[in-house]
């Protein structure tokens, strides 16, 4: 499987695609100057007490308060206060790690009450971002992600990836980190550690406990709500976790940010740094690649997948519901078992990509076409599991149930992607009434001679539809496109762009700011 980054570099908003075998199977909008992504560090002030929900609500500068259960404290809670306390009340240097004297672990099933109280300032950490109309859930059970392992500060074990089959390898880490991790830290040893040398996960783990350290070097002054520890970006972020042997190509279209992410992945993977690509063509990036094309196909509420098969997409604030369709394909075989099989086996494939795209979360509940073999119910269940291997996200899969349901449960840290695939008639402007196809080229003349009259223009970029782009610049003399580069003496660059209207057309800069007209 071959895996290649696709990052649209806008002015307010990075939008990142990621692909497999050419399919869209992830799709992230980061604005600029994002808040409370999940991962963030912040120093915070308790602002109610919940005794009832065994929770507290916690200002982190949010709109809406912070929750905080009390099973998500983590056990050296209380470790951690002491710390916090210290390192904001210190003057001088801040209180050794190495030299701290741990307290004793929180009762798993105390109270709110015990351990906070209404004003008190906390450390805690970005767990779900904020969701609707709910605030961000926090934790104070601390974790600092690298690429090969994950800090864990005031503990003091060493966990190995269970995706880490080898048991002389598991051992082998085991030992290693054990050897060099320093007093009360501990550490959950991810997959793609697995055969890295010493060197390499030392450096990493002193890069992590500095990051750690320097944290509370900036504490001194400080007042919650403050950020304290930012997350890195979600491009960075993906490349973190997801970045491997088979991740062949970064194309980016922005030059500062390819050569951030060339440095980063230098610093992870030195191997892998020419897979860093800086994009320079004149179609927009997520034309170029077949990206837009996909968007508008897989999001929306029918999605279709196979041989006129389709999906159903349903969303509501307990649940999302995803029922399965056969289409037209039941026409045209005679045995109704195979046939709810082979189209069931498809939709697994689809779903588990649509979960991802749309980072789906919470319970989701699938209707597949009623089967009456458990054989072929267990092989849809088989599938499903087989699939979802790649998803990264926890989640949890049920068998199908004998009214051939299956219910899936995926953790929900963020919003859902939503995107309207729907458009308002940019020719009509929604009144169902349009000019003369007829007129087309007219009006095209007009905008650019207007355009080039008020801005004095010496070159455009001229984006519509392929037919109507193929019609102007059809034939090698006479063109619509020569006669209006020799009448109005600007440099004319025709863009096809497949997802405009087949009436649509836009003027861009060089730089590819669009003008209004």
């Amino acid at each position: 499987m071959t895996k290649e980054l696709i990052i649209d570099v806008a002015s307010d908003e990075i939008d990142i695609a990621l692909l497999e075998n050419k399919k869209l199977v992830e799709l992230s909008k980061e604005k600029s100057n994002p808040k409370f992504s999940v991962g963030d560090i912040y120093l915070g002030r308790v602002k109610k007490i919940m005794p009832g929900l065994n929770a507290a609500f916690v200002d982190v500068g949010y709109e809406r308060d912070a929750f905080l259960h009390y099973l998500d404290l983590g056990p050296q809670f209380r470790s951690l206060q002491k710390f916090l306390n210290a390192a904001l009340s210190r003057k001088g240097k801040p209180v050794s790690m190495q030299k701290f004297r741990r307290e004793k672990d929180i009762d798993k099933n105390g109270k709110i009450t015990d351990v906070l109280s209404s004003g008190q300032v906390i450390l805690v950490q970005i767990a779900k971002e904020p969701i609707s109309t709910k605030g961000p859930r926090l934790t104070s059970e601390i974790a600092l992600a690298g690429r090969n392992m994950v800090l864990m500060p005031f503990n003091d074990k060493v966990s190995i990836s269970q995706k880490i089959k080898s048991e002389e390898e598991r051992n082998r880490l085991r030992t290693l980190l054990r050897s060099i991790r320093p007093q009360n830290y501990g550490l959950i040893v991810r997959t793609v550690a697995e055969s890295k040398m010493v060197k390499t996960l030392d450096e990493e783990l002193r890069d992590l406990i500095k990051r750690w350290e320097n944290a509370f070097d900036r504490m001194r002054g400080k007042t919650p709500p403050s950020l304290i520890v930012s997350e890195i970006n979600r491009t960075t972020a993906i490349l973190r976790d997801i970045l491997n042997p088979s991740f062949n190509n970064v194309y980016i279209n922005d030059e500062n940010v390819a050569r951030e992410v060339k440095e980063y992945i230098t610093n992870i993977a030195p191997e892998k740094q020419k897979i860093v690509n800086l994009y320079s063509g004149s179609a927009p990036i997520f034309e170029k690649f077949g990206i837009e094309k996909q968007i508008k196909s897989s999001f929306g509420k029918t999605v279709s997948f196979k041989s006129g098969a389709y999906l159903i997409i349903e969303h509501t604030e307990a649940l999302h519901v995803i029922d399965v369709n056969s289409g037209n394909r039941a026409k045209n075989v005679n045995n109704q078992e195979t046939n709810a099989l082979e189209v069931n086996l498809a939709a697994v494939d689809e779903i588990a990509r649509q979960l991802r795209l749309r980072d789906m979360g919470g319970i989701i509940v699938i209707d597949f076409i009623d089967m009456h073999h458990n054989e072929n119910k267990n092989k849809v269940f088989d599938r499903m599991k087989k699939v979802m291997e790649d998803d990264r996200t926890k989640h949890s899969i049920l068998p199908l149930s004998k009214f051939g349901l299956m219910q899936i449960t995926r953790q929900r840290v963020r919003p859902e992607m939503e995107i309207n695939t729907r458009e308002r008639c940019p020719t009509c402007g929604g009144t169902g009434e349009i000019s003369p196809s007829i007129l087309v080229v007219e009006r095209i003349e007009g905008a650019l001679a207007q355009l080039v009259e008020r801005e004095q223009l010496k070159s455009v970029s001229l984006r519509l539809h392929p037919f109507i782009a193929a019609y102007l610049t059809k034939g090698f003399w006479k063109t619509p496109i020569g006669k209006w580069k020799k009448e109005y003496g600007c440099k004319i660059n025709v863009v096809p762009i497949s997802s405009y209207d087949f009436l649509e057309f836009k003027f861009f800069s060089a730089d590819g700011t669009e003008f209004v007209s």
